[in-house]
């Protein structure tokens, strides 16, 4: 399905979710030299530079082209600094199910920014994009990314065991599966099984 961005950027007061631009690459190639993203997403380049800073953004724009990715970038309501990113990919169009992934700038973790951009994203997805089950999977020994998730309302499923290769980590990596269903309430307080 082919989504217009937001007429308005999405946001709840603390933070804000609005398309990328070329001005958000310098802080996206500062904030993606950080090692502890590049730790836990094997898809980022290391070492992280402005030519990679362009592609990614050029990436997600192109997303929002062809319908295959919302991607966000997150930014301080208050300031307006980019704090981080959050999107929207389909897993499977048909039968509407798509996956949720994130990251946050190494200062601004453990604030609930994360938790906030899920929150958000994700209702935008279920009432704008027609998604039925909206997926996230963190590295089972990614427990931050695993609070992310239950605080935004997702519900644990189960371990992918040995379902990726981390050529960085150099080991075979389980994905605890969530899931959080269109309909369902997005608080903490829903992650219950």
């Amino acid at each position: 399905m082919r989504l217009r961005t937001p007429d308005s950027p999405l946001t709840d007061g603390t933070v804000l979710l609005r398309p990328w631009t070329d001005a958000d690459v310098p802080a996206v190639a500062e904030a993606c030299r950080d090692p502890e993203i590049a730790h836990w997403i094997d898809d980022i380049p290391s070492p992280y530079t402005r030519a990679d800073a362009r592609a990614y953004v050029a990436a997600c724009r192109r997303g929002w082209k062809d319908g295959s990715l919302w991607a966000f970038a997150v930014v301080d309501a208050a300031s307006g600094e980019l704090v981080g990113s959050c999107g929207v990919g389909w897993q499977d169009h048909i039968h509407g199910v798509a996956e949720i992934g994130y990251w946050v700038r190494a200062g601004d973790r453990r604030r609930g920014v994360a938790t906030r951009a899920v929150r958000l994203a994700s209702e935008w997805a279920f009432e704008q994009g027609g998604v039925q089950r909206l997926q996230l999977r963190a590295d089972e020994l990614n427990i931050a990314s695993q609070r992310v998730a239950e605080n935004a309302g997702f519900r644990r499923e189960g371990v992918l065991r040995s379902a990726r290769y981390s050529r960085r980590q150099h080991r075979r990596v389980d994905f605890v599966m969530f899931s959080r269903l269109a309909g369902e309430d997005g608080s903490a307080a829903n992650t219950a099984p």
